[in-house]
This record gives structure tokens, sequence and C-alpha cells, in this order.
């Protein structure tokens, strides 16, 4: 055990939840004459096992529900298991509910003091700290107001910079973060890289798989309370994927949607699909895959070689990937007449990484002026099993060439 940080040894954790809800003393007396008492049993976590090394960025995945929030409860211990056992090695500090121990009717001064004496400071060291904290939360402004008028972000950053100030072997994170803007964020994962050059004991829950392929080594998958894969960070999160996709109805396509939707008396663009390289329907799709798409156009006015194309969105980002129609690419699409279909098709790129996308397509005049229909979100799929979760697009043919220059006696 000297180099093990955690190890948690067939961890079960189940909890008892009343058949019965008294919410008066009227409900608690009338309960008392009905057959159904006592508990049921929920088993939310079951025969857990894991370790983590000192000195290891850990990270922990799993669906909404899985079981993450009560693993770290057990860690931290705030919940005791239920079955099995966790020896922790070292002094532990959760960050998993920022700002447990905040008064919203003092002010944020106030509540710096309060936090710091949670975690142990006297007053003589949280003075000493206090302007550092409040540097990093970029609060100067706002201490001497009450934290009830803080925003949910503000109190996250005053909240995080007063808990790194703990001295602590091991950190829990979890996705507390997601509420803190872009570049607190930044910030934030700039602390990380400090704590992994100090080689601090760090268990890192996100859903963010940059963020855990960044700094993570190892972790575990935990499914329906159990550890499900584990191992390196890249294939744990190739595990998971394909479990929120195995969840997804493969020819279940979304509809359109009408938000924002530009329509005309000209024509109507219906039955939008993703489709794979059997011309079969599809949501989800491995990185690499032959992708196109398909939609009609129900024409209902005559028109003349009109332009039709499509967008593809990055759902995350709100980012247009990929763009095309007929008149980028020089197409004529010809004479149509009240009543006719025009039936579009196009293949994507195979460089799009892992992610959510949607596709938009659209039809319009000759010169692309008037939009004669155009249905933002049409339908979405699903893109995994990529290995570059830095970018949007990855591209593995091999276009990188390294060339080495070596100094010459003389120069500068």
């Amino acid at each position: 055990m000297e180099d093990i940080a955690i190890k948690v040894d067939n961890v079960s954790k189940t909890f008892k939840l009343p058949r019965e809800k008294n919410t008066s003393i009227k409900s608690a007396a009338i309960n008392i004459f009905r057959a159904r008492k006592g508990y049921d049993l929920q088993r939310a976590l079951d025969d857990v096992s894991f370790e983590i090394k000192k000195g290891e960025f850990f990270g922990i995945v799993g669906k909404n529900g899985s079981g993450k929030s009560t693993l770290l409860k057990l860690l931290a211990g705030i919940y005791t298991p239920t079955k099995g056992s966790i020896q922790v090695n070292g002094k532990l500090t959760p960050f998993i509910e920022l700002g447990v121990g905040f008064n919203a009717e003092l002010t944020g001064r106030e509540n710096v003091y309060l936090n710091g004496a949670l975690l142990g400071f006297s007053r003589k060291e949280m003075q000493a700290m206090y302007k550092d904290i409040v540097e990093f939360a970029e609060l100067k402004r706002f201490m001497d107001q009450k934290l009830k008028n803080y925003s949910s972000g503000m109190q996250v950053r005053l909240a995080f910079s007063i808990a790194i100030r703990a001295q602590s072997d091991i950190l829990l994170i979890d996705e507390v973060l997601a509420v803190g803007d872009a570049a607190f964020q930044t910030k934030c994962y700039n602390y990380f890289y400090e704590l992994k050059k100090k080689n601090t004991t760090v268990v890192f829950v996100s859903h963010d798989r940059g963020a855990l392929e960044r700094f993570c080594e190892n972790g575990v998958l935990i499914n329906d309370g159990e550890v499900v894969s584990s191992g390196p960070i890249q294939d744990v999160l190739k595990d998971y994927t394909s479990i929120v996709l195995d969840q997804l109805d493969s020819t279940q396509i979304k509809p359109a949607q009408n938000k924002d939707r530009k329509t005309s008396d000209y024509a109507k663009i219906t039955n939008i699909e993703a489709l794979d390289a059997k011309n079969q329907p599809k949501n989800k799709f491995n990185f690499g895959d032959e992708i196109s798409v398909r939609f009609e156009i129900q024409v209902k006015h005559s028109m003349t070689n009109p332009v039709i194309g499509m967008t593809l969105w990055h759902k995350n980002t709100d980012t247009a990937l990929f763009a095309t129609n007929t008149l980028i690419e020089s197409k004529s699409a010809g004479e149509y007449s009240k009543g006719d279909k025009i039936i579009f098709t196009s293949k994507l790129p195979r460089i799009i990484n892992d992610g959510e996308y949607s596709i938009e397509p659209a039809i319009a005049n000759d010169s692309a002026t008037v939009f004669y229909d155009q249905v933002p979100g049409g339908t979405s799929f699903f893109v995994s099993g990529g290995n570059n979760p830095h970018s949007l697009l990855s591209d593995t043919s091999g276009s990188i060439i390294i060339e080495k220059k070596t100094r010459q006696y003389g120069e500068d």
C-alpha cells in the first residue's frame, strides 16, 4: 500500500427508500394502518473495486445516475459503505459541492473567512491568503456585497479559489466547474497542470472528454452502479461512448425542428437523413465511417436552377464544420414544376471527430438571396471512436513532417 493513495475493495452501497411519505401528522396517522409499509432497497453501487496510485490524476466517468456521486461521497467519508472497504492514505479534500458552508446573508469577504475556518485555517492564515483568493476569483469589486447577490458562476469562482488553498495529499474534484465561464475554466485547468507537476493525487469526475484525456492517465467507467471498464483513460472513454450510443435507437432519426425555420410557398424540405455506406438511415457512426446526407424537397412552385445545399453543425459548440451547395460546386439543379420532387445527397468528409452533429438543409433561388426553405437542426447524429479529442476534425492520413536543423558553429 506504500504507493497506493486510495484502495476501493468490493464496495457496495444500498439506500433504503420508504414506501410511504408522510407530509403531515394526519398522513402519518393514516399510514400506520396501511399494509404497504417498510422500505424499498436501492443499490447505488455493487461490488466496486479499483486502486489509485499516489501522484495519479484518475478519472471517473459514467452517465448521470450511474453512481459516480455516491462513489465520491464514499471516498470523501460522507457515506459509509454497506459492504466492502475503502482505504485512503493521506489527507483528502473533496471539491464535490463547492460553496457548502457559505452563508448567503454574509458578504463575500466574510464568507472567505468562514469557509477558510471550515477548512481548518486560522484567521491569521486567511488574512495572508485573502489577496490571492480574491485575485484568482476575479471578484475584487464584489467582496463587500452579500453572497445572495452573486451569480452561481461568481459563487463557484470564490469557492474554488478558497478550496485550492487546502493543503491536501488527495483532491476529489466533481464536475463543479461546469457553471464557470471559459476564462475561469482555463485558469482552473492551469491549476490542474500545477497539481500534476507536484504529483498530487487527484480524482477527477467530468463529462469533458478533452479534459479527461488531457489530465488523466487511468480511470474507471461506472454504469448502473458497477465498474464496467478500467485502465488507460482513452480505453475507458471509448467504452463510455459505446455505452451512451448503444442506448440510442440506430434507426431513430430526430424530427425537424421548426424553430427559426425559413419557409415559403415555393418548396418544402422533408425526410432529412444521415446514411451509412449501405444507404441505411442511422444516427450513430464510428470515426472514419462513410456518412451521407440525404433529404427530399417537395416543389410547390415552378423554379429554375435553385441553390440546394446543407450545413453540418457541431451541436455543443454551435460551430459550422462543413457546408456545400450546388452553387459552390458549380452544379446546375435544373428546372422544376409544381408537384416535382428533388432528392439531394452529399457525402461528408471522413475526418469528423467524436461528438454530436446536426444537419441544416436549405433551398434558395438561383442567386441564394431568397430562401425557399431552411431547416435548422433538421436531424442529428453521433460520431465516436476517434483518437484525437482536442479538435472537431481529425485527419489521420499522415500530414505531419518533422525536420531537424542542427545549429552550426558560429550561428547566433
